[in-house]
């Protein structure tokens, strides 16, 4: 929250204050609000947002965690502890429209918050984009500093399979005239960046190769420059894979949201 005062962040507790609302909800994640790396994502969001003069809010420290690692590791108490939780917060304050940088808190809170009877509609934020760039109130001029960059773009497993959201991320980096080029196993046939169903959170398991080891491989075998994502846990395993490989200086992480503002010099 010190970061966001420096951003000028509207908070939901103050706008509704004084009886005012937001037209969409950001909603942070966890690692958007603690992880050193996502926070830049964070920022990058939220200046685009500030720039397009957008109506938003955040939760601030009202918000907590969706519950999505507490479930995909298997504590369904401690889910439905959390979802309920933040359920009653959005409801109180007439929550309808949620955007999200995390595909994990998109994919739980646009699917499986129902259950609990939470029903929001939530956009995650490679869609948010392609939908300002459609309006036309996203423009780059003279293709932004990615013009004809070689960047391949990584699915995010909640993303791709589990939502079948392909197209959003990749028309806006074909909007930064960016050069795409697709790995080997890309789309349904992406492979896991190797931190899904909580895995992120315990050591390996036997094996001759983990498995952001063999999505890394894959990434720099494109070539590109860029290895584009759309989610904090791909971000994290993409990254140390390209650590592992010795290759920061040739190979970028970014997340699309980041390409976006850098490209509209925010």
């Amino acid at each position: 929250m010190d970061e966001a005062q420096k951003l000028n962040v509207p908070v939901m507790a103050e706008l509704a204050a004084k009886n005012e609302s937001p037209e969409i909800l950001f909603w942070v994640g966890c690692a958007g609000s603690y992880d050193d790396r996502y926070k830049k994502v964070t920022r990058a969001f939220i200046k685009i947002l500030n720039k397009l003069n957008i109506s938003y809010a955040v939760l601030g420290t009202e918000e907590t965690c969706t519950g999505d690692p507490a479930r995909r590791a298997g504590n369904e108490f401690l889910y439905q502890m959390q979802a309920t939780a933040n359920i009653q917060v959005l409801d109180g304050y007439k929550i309808k429209k949620i955007v999200t940088t995390c595909p994990h808190c998109f994919n739980t809170l646009k699917n499986e918050y129902p259950d609990l009877g939470g029903n929001y509609e939530v956009t995650h934020h490679s869609v948010f984009l392609q939908q300002l760039i459609d309006e036309g109130k996203i423009k780059v001029k003279d293709g932004g500093s990615f013009k004809g960059k070689k960047i391949t773009y990584h699915d995010s497993c909640f993303l791709g399979r589990a939502n079948d959201i392909y197209e959003a991320p990749r028309k806006v980096l074909e909007e930064m005239d960016a050069h795409l080029v697709e790995m080997k196993n890309c789309r349904s046939q992406g492979l896991c960046c190797g931190a899904g169903g909580a895995q992120m959170f315990k050591e390996a398991e036997p094996g001759a190769k983990e498995v952001f080891e063999k999505r890394t491989s894959e990434a720099l075998a494109t070539g590109a420059s860029v290895v584009a994502s759309a989610c904090p846990f791909c971000m994290t395993m993409l990254s140390d894979g390209i650590k592992n490989e010795e290759k920061e200086s040739e190979v970028e992480v970014r997340d699309i949201v980041e390409i976006v503002a850098e490209s509209l010099n925010l």
